[in-house]
């Protein structure tokens, strides 16, 4: 793998193509950086979790959650899985060779596999750690930090986005209301459950969005789908009677995130056709959904501060006044926008396969980071429980990948 020289960064020439290998849970998973881990994000790690994973959004926890977003290379580029090279329909008529290097699906493996599990662990630590009281504002300035970036990119060229049309706003705007809600439950769970219990039980939205797709759109899973899907619904209950740390308040919110992310998942899929058919260009791709969603969203947010009376909190917190506590919630916003462009570059160099097995081993460090860093007092059952549901994911996974090679 990757031992042809790939140019440095991510080649968004092919979106459609790149994204014609994945199915709706995929493509969410690249858009929700930590929870955004999910739109195209997710995470994200094989889940049936929103798009990006298209925007990233991602965890902040997805997420999402396209690469046509950023200027074409040159060269040709090769499907590293199917050994297939996919040539550009449309060269841009600039074309330039940035420094090249080796191993790239190594590079951008780890690239995502770090951001994914830093933004949910710097999400942690400052709502734990920090005893930070304000989840909204936390989600609206990382929000304001990735429209800030994706902006600068688009004005000197990097990367091109849709215009935000009133129509387009219109069509999305529902989608939007979701999406807000995913970050914000997610914030809110993450700060009384543990990383590891926050992962176990995610697995249940990939549960609800099955039974979503089987209703509404009358898509059929195979025997081992749902034997995967049963037994993340054991690991999950397992996990929550043994968890030594157990808090009602974090499960209830947990739970409420685990249906929008799932809603989130099943409206966007019924979304993205209308929303592309109000653009320009008739597409609508990572970049432009990432600068869509975290637009829409800062209005939202700000009247949600208001609602919740986090405005008192922010003006009596000394939180603020601590310049390290702005250093770490600015990197939560960088990390939060890197999980999509990471998502991105790791999906192109590998394919659907990698990314999605990957994605779901990655939970595994991730959980045992979150134990250890927070010191979570656990036990040996839930320890188990823990590790069951995490290996149920992984055999989702590869069960969901199986199923949709037979399709």
């Amino acid at each position: 793998m990757g031992s042809r020289g790939v140019p440095l960064g991510i080649p968004l020439n092919s979106p459609d193509r790149l994204l014609g290998r994945l199915d709706s849970e995929d493509a969410s998973n690249l858009v929700l950086n930590g929870e955004r881990t999910v739109l195209i994000s997710r995470e994200q790690n094989g889940d049936l979790s929103p798009v990006t994973n298209l925007v990233t959004s991602g965890r902040r926890d997805v997420v999402s959650r396209s690469l046509s977003g950023a200027k074409s290379f040159c060269d040709d580029e090769m499907d590293l899985e199917d050994g297939k090279v996919e040539k550009d329909r449309v060269k841009t008529l600039r074309c330039y060779r940035p420094i090249k290097l080796h191993n790239q699906s190594l590079l951008s493996g780890l690239a995502y596999c770090i951001s994914s599990c830093s933004m949910i662990l710097v999400n942690k630590f400052v709502l734990s750690g920090y005893d930070f009281n304000a989840g909204i504002s936390l989600m609206v300035y990382q929000n304001l930090v990735s429209v800030l970036v994706v902006s600068i990119l688009r004005i000197f060229g990097v990367i091109s986005t849709e215009p935000l049309t009133w129509k387009l706003v219109k069509v999305w705007f529902p989608v939007n209301v979701i999406f807000v809600g995913m970050l914000i439950t997610s914030m809110f769970s993450l700060k009384y459950i543990n990383v590891a219990m926050v992962t176990v039980l995610k697995n249940v939205t990939n549960v609800i969005t099955a039974l979503g797709e089987t209703y509404l759109f009358m898509k059929h899973h195979d025997k081992r789908v749902w034997t995967a899907l049963f037994l993340m619904i054991i690991s999950a209950f397992s996990g929550g009677m043994t968890d030594l740390s157990f808090h009602a308040i974090g499960y209830i919110w947990q739970t409420l995130n685990c249906f929008l992310t799932a809603s989130y998942s099943l409206t966007l899929r019924r979304v993205m056709d209308t929303a592309k058919q109000v653009t320009k260009s008739g597409k609508l791709n990572e970049f432009s959904m990432v600068l869509l969603n975290n637009t829409l969203s800062l209005p939202l947010g700000l009247l949600l501060i208001f609602a919740f009376n986090e405005v008192d909190y922010l003006y009596k917190t000394p939180l603020l006044k601590m310049p390290m506590f702005w250093l770490v919630i600015t990197s939560s916003g960088f990390l939060g926008l890197a999980i999509s462009f990471t998502s991105l570059w790791f999906l192109h160099q590998t394919g659907a396969t990698t990314y999605s097995l990957v994605g779901s081993l990655n939970k595994i460090p991730l959980s045992i980071a979150g134990i250890l860093l927070f010191k979570v007092p656990t036990s040996l059952e839930n320890s188990l429980s823990i590790l069951f549901g995490l290996l149920a994911g992984v055999f989702f996974a590869k069960a969901k990948l199986q199923d949709r090679s037979q399709s």
